[in-house]
């Protein structure tokens, strides 16, 4: 049962990683909307294809202030990872202490 449990953390931790850079570039992507970026910058065009698929859905369901301008959307992303991030973190640690009482 060690090596599961250790294989469960590696892979909570690999996951938490992830999110985490993603949480990372979303940020970015929404400071980088803020000015006129040049659409055929790679890194542009990088931040816009891994965030644009989530946003957009998300902004389908969020309203648009058009007053100010303001796009809630990549703060509910951002809500919504670090849910998941601490459901992954929570759930691992309650699978790890059931595995580990074997």
């Amino acid at each position: 049962m060690g090596v599961l449990v250790f294989l469960l953390e590696a892979l909570a931790v690999v996951a938490d990683t992830v999110l985490s850079i993603y949480m990372v570039i979303v940020i970015g992507a929404a400071l980088i909307s803020w000015v006129n970026p040049d659409p055929y910058n790679p890194l542009v065009r990088l931040l816009r294809n891994l965030t644009e698929p989530l946003l957009w859905r998300i902004r389908k369901f969020l309203p648009f202030i058009w007053r100010g301008g303001l796009d809630f959307s990549p703060l509910a992303l951002l809500l919504a990872v670090q849910i998941v991030k601490m459901a992954i973190a929570r759930g691992s640690f309650h699978l790890m202490q059931v595995l580990s009482a074997f």
